[in-house]
């Protein structure tokens, strides 16, 4: 057996964000290995990018410990943290199409015991949607915006709400959006000050910045 497989167990006391498990890339002995090393440490740990197959051929002593979402495709082995309070960060979508990134970024916040604002569907092609939701979005301290095709979402939202925003660019978009890259490069040139910015399709990446933010 190779010893592939080291945990960091003190990640959460160290930066405030718990460790993750990429499983995409994993193999099923190489995910077994991690798994069952948490559980020798009594350590919850959050599972990221994991397909449906991987999780129906994980053994039933572990799948029983896994709760799995496909949507997002996350999986919280072991007790996610308890929740610490009223929301104060919400995660707001252009489209339904975004929504498994969103999904993810949601997740990965309750996984720390953050309660998550969704608002989902409230793209710049019918801006009064996002007008409807701006007196509950200027309440909160972080608000992750994830959007494809051109992105503009985090720029409006960064004109209206004090809050911090993080622009999550997805891959959603066909022809020129190339997978992303329109909706990265519109959010990265953004004429709204302070817009933060993460890599195409990373829930999981704004989920813990905004967990440092909050923190």
């Amino acid at each position: 057996m190779t010893d592939d497989v080291q945990l960091d167990l003190d990640r959460a006391t160290r930066t405030g964000i718990p460790e993750a498990v990429l499983v995409e890339p994993k193999t099923g002995e190489q995910l077994v290995r991690v798994l069952d090393q948490a559980a020798a440490h009594g350590a919850a740990m959050l599972l990221t990018r994991m397909s449906p197959a991987q999780f129906a051929a994980l053994p039933t002593r572990l799948q029983s410990n896994v709760q799995y979402d496909p949507e997002s495709g996350t999986g919280y082995f072991g007790a996610a943290a308890p929740a610490l309070g009223e929301a104060r960060v919400a995660v707001v979508c252009a489209g339904t199409s975004d929504r498994p990134v969103a999904a993810e970024a949601e997740r990965t916040l309750r996984f720390a015991g953050h309660e998550v604002l969704s608002v989902a569907d409230v793209g710049v092609a019918g801006l009064w949607r996002l007008n409807e939701r701006l007196t509950e979005l200027h309440a909160m301290r972080v608000i992750i915006v994830v959007a494809g095709m051109e992105g503009a979402l985090a720029t409006v939202l960064a004109g209206l709400v004090p809050s911090v925003i993080i622009a999550v660019p997805t891959s959603v978009g066909y022809g020129v959006a190339a997978g992303g890259q329109a909706a990265l490069n519109s959010a990265l040139a953004s004429c709204a000050p302070g817009v933060v910015v993460v890599n195409i399709d990373n829930g999981y990446g704004a989920a813990s910045a905004a967990i440092r933010a909050l923190g």
